[in-house]
């Protein structure tokens, strides 16, 4: 297990495409620990450049701490070295500080802040709470902009001066004067993460506002596409992109938008659907029907 400085990890990241693992579970919706070895170590083999553990494809938001804790230890102990695991910790700040340090005795190589639990919060207070994650940790963290804990330009460039190890911003509103005003301001201070559903469809933009990578739910289940479509970003291969989109993409995007929180529940069926093992969605999220799965099938054989 490679210990990795907060500004090593935030290199690595923006280096390469980034997969957010599904958490496989039993049929009893128990932690199927076997399974979850079997597909990270297959998932490190296709090109990721850092794995996301336990994050919002991995059901964070339906595991317990301690759930977790063992999902990110998982994952630390079959990736190989020069891949880096990132854990997860969230919900109020008290109990976040509580899974940075879980993050740090897992083995993590940093963490992803996801939003406090439920209420809304002026931003002075969002800074308090990502400030007192970061000084629980020496390891780099990420922070996730997304639903109740979205920073401004302002706060984040506060945070930037006072947090050494915040080291990466995900985006996951799609605000575009937002981002720019962020990258504009701070520069190469981050490493900027896209991280809107289905990030394929918005990468090629966001490129223009500095996010060198983005976080892909379908590298789960279609590593080679995934990549070859990163790459084509990287390269400004608007054919190979629009391709893809078409192909791909969008028609999955359709299945996803049925209901919500489908962007997890496809996941795992995608996985199901290449045979790997993933096991059910916990609740609240639910399945695809049996004929959407079916669709989903389809859609994943025509690439082949």
């Amino acid at each position: 297990m490679m210990t990795r400085s907060p500004e090593d990890v935030m290199r690595r990241l923006g280096s390469g495409l980034l997969s957010f693992p599904v958490t496989t579970f039993h049929d009893d919706f128990s932690f199927d620990e076997k399974s979850y070895r079997d597909n990270i170590g297959w998932l490190c083999q296709h090109g990721a450049a850092g794995l996301f553990a336990a994050g919002g494809t991995g059901e964070f938001f339906s595991l317990t701490p301690n759930e977790v804790e063992h999902v990110i230890a998982t994952a630390a102990a079959e990736a190989p070295d020069d891949i880096p695991v990132i854990g997860a910790a969230g919900y109020g700040t008290a109990t976040a500080v509580e899974m940075a340090k879980a993050c740090s005795r897992a083995g993590a190589a940093g963490i992803l802040l996801l939003p406090p639990y439920l209420t809304g919060s002026p931003q002075d207070g969002l800074a308090a709470h990502v400030r007192a994650v970061c000084e629980a940790t020496d390891l780099g963290v990420i922070v996730y902009n997304r639903a109740n804990a979205v920073l401004r330009d302002d706060t984040l460039a506060e945070l930037a001066e006072t947090c050494p190890n915040l080291v990466g911003f995900k985006d996951g509103v799609g605000d575009l004067e937002l981002m720019t005003r962020i990258h504009a301001r701070l520069g190469d201070r981050f490493t900027y993460i896209g991280g809107l559903p289905t990030a394929e469809t918005f990468a090629l933009p966001y490129t223009e506002l500095g996010v060198t990578t983005y976080s892909s739910a379908i590298y789960n289940f279609v590593p080679k596409f995934a990549v070859e479509f990163y790459n084509a970003v990287r390269a400004g291969d608007r054919e190979h992109i629009q391709h893809g989109l078409n192909e791909f993409v969008i028609p999955y995007c359709k299945i996803r938008d049925r209901a919500a929180g489908y962007a997890v529940s496809i996941v795992k069926a995608g996985v199901r659907a290449i045979g790997r093992p993933a096991g059910p969605v916990r609740t609240p999220l639910r399945d695809l029907t049996p004929d959407e799965f079916t669709e989903l099938t389809g859609l994943i054989a025509n690439l082949s």
